[in-house]
């Protein structure tokens, strides 16, 4: 009987252990963010940048959002534009032909969590969101810690935190997991998105000011104006 206990006393340990070392890991990764405080004051945040594909061809791109309120991106390809918005209440997108539909429930719930200015990762349990630590890698001589997060909306996300600054390196997820599978894309394909050009605002805010995603369509995202807290304008919030 006293070594059943102690076994268990001994899992127990080693899951409060594992927990410890995981918000641990997100807190410093907060910190290196700004801290806590400096993240909560985010409320809105406009970002206009330029896509290049992998095929060499470039596209603007501009994204609007308001915390828990607005995700809106509008997408300039040349040719046409493409837009997607989730507000509080519902979402809605474009289609080839430049009709604005519905998102369906099921795809608003997977893509909800963009409302989200701060990161999903902040305050992940008060969200609905569940964080494991996974573990430590190493890849081209850097260590990662491992995150998987799963979202409210029940898709799953791993988050690779560098080891040695803790800002967020780059995440994984399945392309049909979060709606972005569309015509010609395999649902279960692996989406990694990179983050660089880490770099300080006017306002202190730190963003990555470059991201290239592999799996997909790809490409690299260039972000030439990054502005937080400024108005927005009411038409943005309407599906149009």
């Amino acid at each position: 009987m006293k070594k059943i206990c102690l076994f268990a006393m001994m899992i127990i340990a080693v899951a409060v252990t594992k927990a410890q070392s995981l918000d641990e890991i997100i807190s410093k990764h907060i910190e290196a963010m700004g801290g806590k405080d400096k993240l909560a004051s985010i409320k809105t945040i406009h970002m206009e940048g330029v896509i290049v594909g992998a095929n060499g061809n470039e596209i603007t791109i501009s994204i609007w959002k308001e915390h828990n309120k607005l995700f809106r991106r509008e997408i300039n390809f040349g040719m046409g534009t493409s837009m997607t918005l989730l507000t509080d209440k519902g979402g809605w997108s474009t289609d080839r032909e430049g009709n604005v539909n519905p998102i369906k429930e099921e795809q608003y719930h997977r893509q909800e969590y963009q409302l989200d200015c701060q990161s999903p990762i902040v305050n992940y349990a008060a969200k609905g969101h569940k964080a494991e630590l996974v573990g430590k890698e190493t890849t081209d001589g850097k260590d990662y810690y491992k995150i998987k997060l799963t979202l409210k909306g029940g898709n799953e996300q791993f988050y690779f935190i560098d080891a040695s600054t803790y800002y967020l390196d780059h995440i994984s997820f399945k392309a049909g997991s979060t709606g972005m599978s569309g015509p010609g894309m395999n649902p279960d394909a692996e989406i990694v998105v990179t983050y660089s050009n880490y770099t300080k605002t006017e306002e202190g805010f730190i963003f990555p000011f470059t991201t290239t995603t592999t799996g997909g369509f790809g490409g690299s995202l260039n972000y030439e104006k990054i502005e937080v807290n400024k108005p927005i304008e009411e038409s943005k919030y309407k599906a149009q």
